[in-house]
């Protein structure tokens, strides 16, 4: 297989990607924590790893990735007490609205979407363990993580073991970053906590946000795996706690990749719910820009990088993006367009050079718009071209342009079908492919695949 080489928050380097086993992947994601419609800067963390999943793939490799949700947690329980509802059917409500934004951007679906709530026993088990081994301890109002007894605590932060003070524990979820402390492993019940509790080995009541992760990540990828990914805001605490009782746990390394992308900003701040400067996808949406313009405006920038949002930005994105997909229709009406079944060689073995290169998007985009102006590549050749790359930049183009490679004189209930199948086809869902092509069939129409897109013809 390729090289690939990815930026590595656990050395600071750019390192060789090489898996545990060869040929496939395990990629855990930090999730969504479910207590309101997530903003735009979240979303940047669930793009990146998209495109992660997508490079991989694109190489030859079979990812299992898994991506929580957080459905018990300080937040979620505040925000169901004070609304006077269930915490299942409130994080039900903000899970979906989180899996409906995820597919207007075109974010591929999980192999596992585990929620907290479903593995409270794992949780309990890592946690006897960790009391078995002296690295927890019980206290008046709940069960601790001993950072004093953990092997290079803050690796991953950079954190400076000499400087980081011992003298209280910390019980909420998440924390000052220069405060680190002894954190909640479980968390005893109390009236603050309404119904939100467990009745276990443990004395009652419910977990910390940090052991959710870990137990999850073990249940469905094992003590190691090869990737994990998440926002730049979660390297501390949640991602050095996560390695901390993990690793205190196991004795082996969670992960051995950790990639993080950087925040999305608003006037030079950290868009947050906190600070009351977010956006949401509908707030994109109701300026009538498409979601995936917003995908693509990412794309243009790395991953690791800030970058500033603003709505000239992000409408400048929507007009190139339209271009692109203009384009593409053009190049599926040219004659040569049918019989084109070739990819341009050189371009992609630059485009896998760029996206292999810790996932360079800004370049991989640049080396697409090279192409639509290159005059010595035919249409046909472009446009089959352009589609493979956007296996991995997952803007969707295939769906954009099926519309042109559809004639004039078909009815739109075809062409409505159609679109279905080009979309289940590209979410595997091949049983519901089937069925809609004995659709399109039995109202008279002959449906073939081709690398640039469906095309149809009448009985």
């Amino acid at each position: 297989m390729a090289v690939i080489k990815l930026h590595n928050t656990l050395s600071g380097e750019k390192e060789e990607f090489k898996p545990i086993v060869p040929g496939k992947v395990g990629i855990y994601s930090c999730g969504p924590t479910v207590y309101d419609q997530i903003h735009i800067g979240n979303l940047r963390a669930f793009i990146f790893p998209d495109v992660l999943r997508r490079m991989l793939e694109m190489n030859g490799y079979a990812v299992t990735f898994v991506r929580n949700i957080t459905d018990v947690d300080d937040k979620t329980i505040k925000r169901s007490l004070n609304e006077k509802v269930p915490l299942g059917e409130l994080t039900k409500k903000y899970g979906d609205l989180y899996f409906s934004d995820l597919v207007k951007i075109n974010v591929l679906k999980d192999t596992f979407s585990p929620r907290a709530t479903d593995h409270i026993e794992e949780m309990v088990t890592l946690i006897n363990t960790l009391l078995e081994k002296g690295l927890a301890y019980k206290a008046k109002d709940g069960i601790y993580f001993s950072i004093a007894k953990s092997k290079d605590y803050g690796k991953l932060a950079g954190l400076n073991p000499a400087e980081i003070s011992l003298k209280e524990r910390i019980s909420n979820d998440e924390y000052d970053k220069e405060s680190p402390q002894d954190f909640a492993l479980w968390k005893f019940w109390s009236e603050e906590d309404g119904e939100a509790f467990w009745e276990t080995s443990l004395p009652k009541g419910r977990p910390g946000w940090h052991i959710e992760c870990s137990a999850m990540s073990a249940t469905y990828l094992g003590e190691t795996f090869d990737i994990h990914t998440g926002g730049i805001d979660l390297i501390f605490p949640h991602h050095t706690n996560e390695i901390a009782q993990s690793e205190g746990a196991t004795g082996n390394p969670l992960a051995h990749y950790w990639l993080h992308n950087g925040h999305i900003l608003v006037d030079g701040k950290k868009m947050a719910k906190s600070a009351n400067n977010f956006y949401t996808l509908n707030d994109v949406i109701a300026k009538g820009i498409s979601p995936l313009a917003f995908r693509y405006w990412l794309l243009t920038a790395h991953y690791k990088t800030l970058v500033n949002f603003t709505w000239d930005g992000l409408e400048g994105a929507e007009t190139a993006l339209n271009k692109i997909i203009y384009h593409l229709k053009e190049y599926s009406k040219n004659p040569d367009a049918a019989a084109a079944h070739t990819l341009e060689p050189a371009y992609l073995e630059k485009f896998l050079g760029f996206i292999n290169t810790d996932l360079d998007t800004p370049r991989a985009i640049a080396l697409l718009w090279e192409l639509i102006r290159d005059e010595q590549v035919t249409p046909g050749t472009k446009l089959v071209t352009i589609l493979t790359f956007d296996k991995t930049l997952g803007l969707d183009l295939a769906v954009q342009v099926a519309s042109a490679l559809i004639e004039v004189d078909i009815p739109e209930e075809i062409q409505i079908l159609v679109t279905e199948r080009e979309e289940a086809r590209k979410n595997k869902d091949f049983k519901k492919s089937d069925e809609l092509r004995e659709q399109i069939s039995a109202l008279g129409f002959d449906i073939k695949d081709s690398e640039s897109g469906p095309r149809l013809q009448a009985k």
